[in-house]
């Protein structure tokens, strides 16, 4: 490979999204395959340097950090082949820099859908699978969950092709891992026939809907709900399949008020507001609650998943078992009243069903996610903290892409098989290339 081994005379300052990360790497890598993946792989391994991958700069965390060798992936981004099974899934190969829009947009192209998806499109494949990016659905897993292969570059330079039937373990590091198996240069994913939702949103009072939650949540596909802090009221969200006729779109002019102006014009204002004079933050949720509405539609399955988040947040979600999840609210709520920090954000719920990832927040146990966001130009460390050690009375498991402040030594007594991912981890990678600081906290120091 032209070039290879040679990086820039100034480190580049690469920053993520939420600007909570920095890093200045020796060297910045665009591999255009994988022949040069490979080569780039060796040569950090070869020279001591550690070397991570970075997507799309969407985790709040240090997970992308290197003063190594950072690698893009965006040219290794193409649809490889679609296999279709005799249940009518298919097993769809494709390279790992590719965003999720892409993603979407291809397999609606053929026919095709994610079981599931979050409400953020603008990850790659591997960066949104490593960090255990999820949505909701009491029957349904994390995006993991809907990998089945992997093609992983250890740090030896090989090329691996993992699956549950092919070196489990890797396999099982790679699809949620924090890169720590490899550079990811491909991923397949099982998708289901493309399919509708038709997405009812409507305004809740709090303590009506705790009181019906379970109903709420096993009687819908797809259900989640956001909270404004210092209101007792809540906007629900319920997505559920339709038939493939059934066509009922968002009006283009209310679709354009809701989520452009109000979602992010007017709420980029408000926060503005909240943060010039942050005593006014309760009134400005009271209102923004009281203006709610109802509102139905259908639409194809990733148009109805995928929102659009244009104001800059910091954001700590914690995974905590179902049950408990109005007693986090409620004690959350109790600490607001009492300090009436200001939050202009709302607390987002959803819920996914117990899986067997290795690594993955809901392994063994039914879910529920409570995510609290502060905008970025507003102090969130007090209001975090306070969320943290709440969940802490229930076991919280932090979302591995985002805000937290726990460590491995806490982390192995939440998380059964974390022993088993290390020992994978120090297979796959006994020099410690893809090691990082922050990679060392969550899962412990290589030996």
């Amino acid at each position: 490979m032209a070039g290879l081994g040679d990086g820039p005379t100034t480190p580049r300052v690469w920053r993520n999204w939420a600007r909570t990360q920095h890093a200045a790497p020796q060297r910045v890598a665009q591999p255009r395959d994988l022949g040069e993946l490979v080569q780039e792989v060796a040569s950090a391994s070869a020279t001591g340097r550690r070397l991570r991958a970075v997507g799309a700069g969407h985790s709040f965390t240090g997970a992308a950090v290197t003063d190594g060798v950072q690698i893009h992936l965006d040219h290794l981004a193409s649809f490889e082949r679609v296999v279709p099974r005799p249940d009518g899934t298919a097993h769809v190969t494709v390279g790992a820099g590719m965003r999720l829009t892409a993603l979407n947009a291809g397999l609606a192209a053929r026919g095709l859908a994610m079981r599931n998806l979050g409400d953020i499109d603008r990850q790659t494949v591997a960066g949104a699978i490593s960090t255990g990016t999820h949505g909701t659905g009491a029957r349904l897993g994390g995006l993991a969950t809907q990998v089945v292969g992997c093609r992983v570059v250890t740090a030896a330079g090989d090329v691996v092709e993992t699956s549950r039937a092919h070196d489990p373990g890797l396999f099982e590091l790679a699809r949620l891992g924090l890169g720590t198996a490899g550079v990811l240069a491909a991923v397949t994913l099982e998708v289901v026939p493309a399919f509708r939702l038709r997405a009812h949103e409507a305004p809740m009072p709090l303590p009506a809907l705790l009181d019906g939650l379970d109903a709420l949540v096993d009687d819908n596909e797809h259900f989640e709900f956001f909270w404004f802090p210092h209101t007792g009221n809540v906007l629900t969200k319920r997505n559920n399949r339709v038939d493939d006729d059934d066509d009922q779109p968002l009006p283009a002019l209310r679709g354009l008020v809701d989520d452009e102006l109000l979602s992010n014009g007017l709420f980029e204002l408000t926060c503005r507001l909240a943060a010039a004079r942050p005593a006014v933050v309760p009134r400005l949720n009271a209102v923004a609650s009281r203006v709610l509405s109802a509102r139905t539609y259908t639409g194809a399955s990733s148009d109805v998943f995928v929102a659009s988040r244009r104001v800059r947040f910091r954001e700590m979600e914690y995974a905590v078992p179902r049950e408990r999840v109005p007693d986090v609210l409620r004690e959350v709520g109790t600490w607001l009243r009492g300090t009436r920090e200001p939050v202009p954000f709302p607390l987002e719920v959803r819920f996914a069903a117990a899986d067997d990832v290795w690594l993955s927040t809901a392994h063994g146990r039914a879910t529920g996610y409570v995510a609290v966001h502060q905008y970025h130009r507003m102090p969130h460390r007090r209001y975090f903290d306070a969320v943290e050690r709440i969940v802490a009375q229930v076991d919280g498991r932090p979302h591995w892409g985002k805000l937290h402040g726990l460590d491995h030594t806490r982390l192995a007594a939440l998380y059964p098989r974390l022993a088993d991912a290390n020992r994978v981890r120090a297979r796959a990678d006994p020099t410690g290339t893809f090691r990082n600081d922050y990679v060392d906290q969550v899962l412990g120091p290589l030996p």
